[in-house]
C-alpha cells in the first residue's frame, strides 16, 4: 500500500508540474489562471522590460540569501552560549569600504540595463505608421491619419454577447489593427478625465490625458490578439473600457484598411447617453 500510495503522488505531482509549466510558458495575450510570470513580450521593448526583470529577480534573490546566510551565521556564531566573551571590535576599515562599494557596483549593474530601457521607450524610431488614440468614459477610439483618416470606436463586448474563445471584460467589438514587424507611434490624449493605454504584452503604458498629447511606440514581433485594460480608476466603469490589438501581416492590413474605410465612414455619430448607461449596468460583471 505504501508504494501505491507513493506512486500516485508522484504521479499527481508530475501532472501538476506540467499543468503549471505549461501554463507559465504558452504565449499568453491576455491573463491566464494561476499565471505569475509576466506576460509573454510581444514588442522589443516588452523583451527589455522582461530582461531587466528577469535580472533584478536573479539580483535580488542572490542579495536576500547572503543576507540570510549572515543572520544566520550571526545566530550560531556569536550567541552567548558559542562566545560567551563578546567582541569589543568598533572599526573594519574593510568591511565598512566593502558595505559601500559593493551596493554601489550593484547599482551600476542594475542602472546600465534600466537607462538603455528608458532610452529606447522614449527615442521613437521613423515610423512606419501613426495611430490617435483617445480615451472616453467609458471606451476608447482610434484614428488612422495615414490610412484614409478613419476613426472608429471600441467598447467592450457585453457577456451575453461574447464567442467562444473571446475573454470577459477583455474583448471589443471593434479592435485596434496593427501590421506585424512595422513601427507603429500612438499618440495618446482623452476627452474628459485621465485615462491610461496600458498592454501588457506590448511593455506600453501611458496616461491618456485631457488636453495633452503623449507618445509611444511599438513594433509588434508576431501576429495575434493582444488585450490592455484602462490603469486609471477614470471612474465606476473604469474596468470595462477594454484595450483590443490585432496585429496582422502587412498585406491583410492593407485588405482591412480598405474594408474599414467603408466601414467607418459614418465613425463621427458618437452614442447617446443611453447606449453608455445601458454599458454601465452591464449585469454579469
Amino acid at each position: 500500500m505504501g508504494g501505491g500510495i507513493g506512486k500516485s503522488f508522484w504521479v499527481t505531482a508530475a501532472i501538476g508540474a506540467v499543468t503549471v509549466l505549461a501554463a507559465f510558458s504558452g504565449f499568453a495575450a491576455e491573463p491566464q489562471p494561476w499565471q505569475m510570470d509576466l506576460q509573454a513580450p510581444a514588442t522589443p521593448i516588452a523583451e527589455g522590460i522582461a530582461s531587466l526583470h528577469n535580472e533584478l529577480l536573479v539580483i535580488i534573490t542572490a542579495i536576500t540569501l547572503f543576507v540570510l546566510g549572515l543572520l544566520i551565521y550571526v545566530l550560531v556564531r556569536f550567541n552567548a552560549r558559542s562566545n560567551p566573551v563578546p567582541s569589543k571590535v568598533t572599526h573594519n576599515a574593510f568591511l565598512e569600504v566593502a558595505w559601500t562599494v559593493l551596493p554601489i557596483l550593484i547599482l551600476v549593474v542594475i542602472a546600465i540595463p534600466s537607462f538603455r530601457l528608458l532610452y529606447n521607450e522614449a527615442e521613437i524610431p521613423p515610423p512606419d505608421l501613426t495611430l490617435k488614440v483617445t480615451g472616453h468614459q467609458w471606451y476608447w477610439s482610434y484614428e488612422y491619419p495615414d490610412s484614409g483618416g478613419f476613426s472608429f470606436d471600441s467598447y467592450m463586448v457585453k457577456t451575453p454577447d461574447l464567442k467562444p474563445g473571446q475573454p470577459r471584460l477583455l474583448t471589443a467589438d471593434n479592435p485596434m489593427v496593427v501590421p506585424v514587424g512595422k513601427v507603429v507611434r500612438a499618440v495618446v490624449t482623452a476627452s474628459d478625465v485621465i485615462h491610461a493605454f496600458y498592454i501588457p504584452s506590448f511593455g506600453v503604458n501611458v496616461n491618456a490625458t485631457p488636453g495633452r498629447l503623449n507618445e509611444i511606440w511599438f513594433k509588434v514581433d508576431r501576429p495575434g490578439i493582444y488585450y490592455g485594460q484602462c490603469a486609471k480608476i477614470c471612474g465606476f466603469d473604469h474596468a470595462f473600457m477594454p484595450i483590443m490589438v490585432k496585429a496582422v501581416s502587412a498585406e491583410d492590413y492593407a485588405a482591412w484598411v480598405e474594408q474599414a474605410k467603408k466601414q467607418f465612414a459614418d465613425a463621427d455619430a458618437r452614442p447617446s447617453p443611453s447606449m453608455l448607461a445601458s454599458a454601465a449596468s452591464e449585469q454579469t460583471r
